[in-house]
């Protein structure tokens, strides 16, 4: 298939773009710079210069492609506190590539987040009806679901769509998420800190794992498919806390959820959810099996401590 990857230069693109080339596929890959087009080109993806606001550039590179895959999304404006911005960016972008591909069978392969669900593991049927309201409010997890929902609704109009809600960490080297984020407040505050008793969990996924089920829900994901690419159920807080200060010679301690913002900072809402989630119907789905090493064990090699 040639294949048009948004995101494509980027933490999970950059890693499903080989995936791809790896399985005789085309990629043509979108940049929005110089260095971008370059990574992509040394790859061995074509290129398509252009940003999510050129919904032109995307409307067009989508109807070339016999699929799509979405990767795209505005992480510096989100997390400079415009995660309403983000998403209506995101919307826009799934709607006019979808538009191009209704009524051809062709698949469109959309990256979510899986939902937080309290006081349990999350599967792949929940999560699917978000408050409108909140998302208009730029709550960040419904925001994401919206256009999730938009994305799956497709399917009734000819569009093979489906949706991979990826864990809250995709680790390996080069990561620059929440773990590494967790490990500069350690170091900074002199203590590796959960919140308090640390039993909620985070579950998580090695980003080459991650790779392999976007190729995989691209080439054989019935349309309406909503996917979890999660290769570790729930790592407890507190466990991920001690791994942190073993690696950097820190106490783990409790923090307390009155000092969580003082402590954590823009991370204290990420680190004190619970986002355990099951990938049982994904595996089944698909036979998708993760092979790549888990998060303590990829922490345990000392890469993210250089």
């Amino acid at each position: 298939m040639r294949v048009f990857v948004t995101g494509a230069s980027g933490w999970i693109g950059s890693a499903v773009v080989p995936e791809l080339i790896g399985a005789g596929h085309q990629v043509v890959g979108l940049a929005r710079s110089d260095t971008s087009a370059a990574a992509l080109t040394a790859a061995g993806a074509d290129v398509v210069r252009g940003t999510l606001d050129d919904l032109d550039v995307l409307r067009s590179a989508a109807a070339d492609a016999d699929g799509v895959v979405h990767l795209a999304f505005k992480h510096d404006i989100a997390f400079s506190g415009d995660f309403k911005g983000a998403g209506e960016a995101d919307r826009r972008a799934v709607e006019v590539m979808g538009e191009a591909l209704v009524g051809s069978g062709r698949p469109l392969t959309i990256a979510s987040g899986t939902p937080a669900i309290a006081g349990r593991v999350a599967t792949e049927r929940d999560g699917h009806d978000p408050d409108p309201a909140a998302a208009a409010r730029g709550d960040a997890q419904h925001v994401r679901a919206v256009t999730a929902e938009l994305t799956l609704a497709l399917a009734s109009r000819g569009v093979r769509s489906s949706v991979v809600r990826l864990a809250p960490t995709n680790h390996g080297e080069g990561d620059n998420g929440f773990v590494p984020a967790l490990i500069a407040i350690a170091r900074e505050k002199g203590v590796s800190g959960y919140l308090g008793d640390g039993v909620n969990r985070w579950s998580a996924a090695h980003r080459l794992d991650s790779a392999r089920l976007f190729r995989l829900a691209l080439e054989e994901a019935p349309a309406g498919s909503t996917l979890h690419a999660v290769a570790e159920e729930g790592l407890p807080a507190r466990d991920l806390a001690e791994v942190i200060g073993r690696q950097l010679g820190l106490p783990a301690v409790s923090v307390p959820v009155s000092e969580a913002d003082a402590h954590f900072g823009w991370m204290a809402g990420p680190f004190a959810a619970n986002r355990a989630a099951s990938s049982v119907l994904t595996r089944e789905l698909l036979a998708w099996e993760p092979v790549q090493p888990g998060l303590v064990e990829d922490l345990e090699q000392g890469h993210y401590f250089k």
